[in-house]
């Protein structure tokens, strides 16, 4: 098994986000920051305006969420891998409190990747009244923000609306930001000429981040490859190989392939950039998977409560679960790096085919762009796939 370097909270209370008829429920989800094992960490908070004209971009989220995580797992410090943590906030949103300036943190930090593509497929738009200062001052003081140096801290904020709107001032929100270290970018959803005269460039400007313009309404292109139907049916294996346990650990189990369905239902591209995400260290789930419980902590086995373990193996000794649990790490080793191969492949073919295209300026793309200007000032290269 992979040596994996990030390890998730242990335990989260998930408050089901779900907006009703285009009517959101002030609900939250609370999740424990993830255990800090080293200083390198990239953290990255998504802001997405949820009013009534932005279904098109929350589709481009949930089509690049996978890339946009394939992209992050490219980086390393120095050598080593860095956590990686997303929060999730919806705005702009009329089915949200008035009090909260309709905005809505979905997800604090967090390394459960899971937990993020299921609220983020939970999210409908209504209404609008965009207030883009007001979120940012949200994220930037109620996140758990890192405060080491090689912490690479990132905020996107993406709609269609003037920057100015609501009380609270754009510019000491991200003057406040930038005071921490945290790079603003903005993606506005219309023409950029429109953009800069809404202030959604001088956002990125005083935040020293990117300023994008996208057509929110443009469906995301894919690549086909020869590869795709390979590393998904690796998938099928790959969900074979976890064991859940605990509390909480059936239903995160079953939410595993929740969002494999989720990520299906976009397209089989899609599909693709999440089991290979799978495939990486950065998607660890010990908080109910006793294969990865195990792998950080090998004594956990003589505590387990097996009355929480698959039926089948419920009346193991521990030497026999052990042994099981063995089998499962080297098949899902053997699995994951099968997909690697796979996906190293599949990544060449991609960019023969793309070399002469221009690239399609979509929500996943600003991001992915965006990540790579800040990692080299930051220090981080790209290395791997």
């Amino acid at each position: 098994m992979k040596n994996l370097k990030v390890i998730f909270a242990i335990f989260y209370l998930i408050s089901l986000f779900s907006c009703n008829n285009g009517t959101a429920q002030d609900t939250t989800v609370v999740v424990p920051p993830a255990a800090k094992l080293s200083n390198e960490k990239i953290q990255v908070a998504i802001l997405l305006d949820a009013s009534n004209s932005m279904d098109g971009l929350i589709e481009q989220a949930k089509s690049r969420l996978w890339n946009i995580i394939n992209t992050l797992t490219t980086l390393k410090y120095e050598g080593k891998e860095p956590g990686i943590e997303i929060a999730l906030y919806m705005y702009g949103n009329d089915g949200l409190s008035v009090s909260t300036n309709f905005i809505r943190q979905v997800t604090p930090f967090t390394s459960d990747l899971d937990l993020i593509s299921e609220k983020l497929f939970a999210i409908t738009t209504n209404g609008g009244s965009e207030y883009c200062g007001a979120v940012i001052e949200q994220a930037v003081k109620k996140l758990d923000w890192g405060r080491e140096r090689n912490n690479m801290k990132l905020i996107y904020i993406a709609g269609n609306e003037p920057f100015t709107q609501g009380s609270i001032s754009y510019k000491e929100a991200i003057s406040e930001a930038v005071s921490k270290d945290i790079y603003i970018n903005t993606i506005h959803c219309g023409s950029c000429l429109e953009g800069e005269k809404g202030s959604w460039k001088d956002g990125a400007d005083r935040g020293k981040g990117k300023y994008f313009c996208i057509n929110s309404n443009e469906k995301v292109l894919y690549v086909v490859t020869p590869y795709d139907e390979q590393i998904n049916n690796c998938n099928v294996r790959l969900n074979k190989t976890y064991i859940y346990y605990g509390s909480s650990g059936y239903s995160s189990f079953t939410n595993q392939s929740a969002q494999d369905m989720n990520a299906v239902s976009i397209s089989t591209a899609n599909a693709t950039e999440r089991v290979v995400s799978k495939s990486k260290s950065v998607y660890n789930n010990m908080s109910w998977d006793l294969v990865d419980k195990i792998s950080a902590d090998s004594t956990y086995i003589k505590n387990i409560d097996v009355k929480t373990l698959p039926k089948e193996y419920q009346n193991l000794n521990k030497e026999q679960l052990q042994d099981e649990i063995d089998k499962k790490t080297k098949e899902r080793d053997d699995i994951q790096k099968e997909i690697s191969q796979l996906s190293k492949k599949r990544m060449d073919y991609i960019a023969s085919q793309t070399k002469t295209s221009n690239t399609q300026d979509d929500f996943g793309n600003a991001v992915n762009t965006s990540i790579m200007e800040v990692a080299k000032i930051k220090g981080y290269k790209v290395i791997g796939n």
